[in-house]
């Protein structure tokens, strides 16, 4: 176990000017997977009986806190830990004491995570230490029964604890709702009621064609956020919003709750011209686009050495091949843009 942060080194090597790809978009968010694996086995994310990555391939949390640091001094101001469940990687909370001296230092504006909330309920207050200040929490249904099914192995009840340990460190809550064909129509009231009650944005994100489950799955379970912003509109008074947090989603208020909802629409209304992140895994391997394969292995350029400078190199030749956008694209009735890896292994 690590004892102190202090271990990890600022080796990163400074350099002056931000990350700009070729489309002069400025990256400034990086989302960093430090596991794939995860206690729970959603329907819509990964295999029941899903193959896990030898822990031998995983970065270290002393490489995750090199590479991480090399982004924020290439210009990152926001860095979101994702999974898998990044809180059940052992010794997780040594990272984040680590990350928080970009938080003292001012270079780092936001750190945050992504969550599924089973693990919050002992973490929320070390988490709020460090510096957090908000997480995003995946739940897609209020009923115990139907969570059980979609989760495969989860307990409803612990996350609901995980949510108030949570708030109860201070820590804004925003859920993030995965729309679904024949669920979420029914979940959508109930989740809204309960955000409004509680005080938590609700988010809602529509299904994108990846992992190894059969493409015409991903096509019976998609549903576009057009339908389910109508059935807001039967209920509700939507008012545009021009909020963000930085992130892809776009915000609608609720006129008589005050409450603010957002959109990622990845199908319906790509997002991809103001596209500012990039993905790391946890092996190391940089993603500049969700919806493509191809990516850059910076664990090899990251072990070749302790000098900065080639690995600053391999980031900054990354970000200037990032592509104009993916190709996800359900319209012809036809999965477009599908990617066989799936998020737990890309970091969602």
């Amino acid at each position: 176990m690590l004892e102190n942060a202090s271990i990890f080194a600022d080796t990163a090597t400074p350099v002056a000017s931000a990350l700009v790809d070729g489309f002069c978009r400025r990256v400034s968010y990086l989302r960093v997977s430090v596991t794939d694996r995860c206690d729970f086995r959603c329907t819509y994310c990964m295999g029941e009986r899903v193959q896990f990555l030898p822990r031998k391939d995983l970065l270290s949390l002393e490489e995750l806190d090199r590479l991480c640091s090399a982004f924020v001094d290439l210009g990152v101001v926001k860095l979101r830990v994702t999974g898998g469940e990044p809180l059940v990687r052992r010794d997780i909370l040594d990272f984040f004491r680590a990350m928080s001296r970009h938080l003292r230092s001012g270079a780092l504006r936001e750190l945050t995570l992504t969550t599924n909330g089973s693990q919050l309920a002992r973490h929320a207050e070390a988490l709020a230490a460090c510096g957090v200040r908000r997480v995003n929490i995946s739940l897609d249904t209020l009923d115990a029964t139907r969570f059980a099914g979609l989760t495969r192995r989860g307990q409803l009840a612990t996350v609901l604890d995980g949510i108030r340990a949570a708030r109860d460190a201070g820590l804004s809550v925003k859920i993030n709702t995965v729309a679904l064909k024949g669920f979420t129509e029914d979940e959508l009231f109930p989740l809204v009621e309960w955000c409004g009650r509680e005080g938590h944005d609700l988010t809602l994100i529509e299904l994108m064609p990846m992992g190894e489950d059969g493409a015409e799955d991903r096509i019976a379970q998609y549903l576009p956020l057009a339908d389910l912003r109508a059935r807001l509109a039967e209920r509700f008074t939507l008012r545009p919003s021009d909020e963000r947090t930085g992130g892809p989603a776009r915000y609608m208020r609720l006129a008589e709750t005050g409450q603010r909802i957002g959109f990622i629409t990845p199908l319906s209304h790509s997002f991809c011209e103001s596209c500012n992140r990039v993905r790391l895994t946890c092996t190391g391997a940089l993603y500049t686009c969700l919806g493509k394969e191809g990516a850059v292995d910076l664990r090899d350029v990251l072990r070749a050495g302790p000098d900065d400078a080639a690995l600053v190199e391999a980031i900054r030749s990354a970000i200037a091949r990032k592509p104009r956008g993916h190709d996800f694209d359900y319209s012809r009735g036809v999965p477009q843009g599908t990617i066989s890896r799936g998020m737990n292994h890309t970091g969602g």
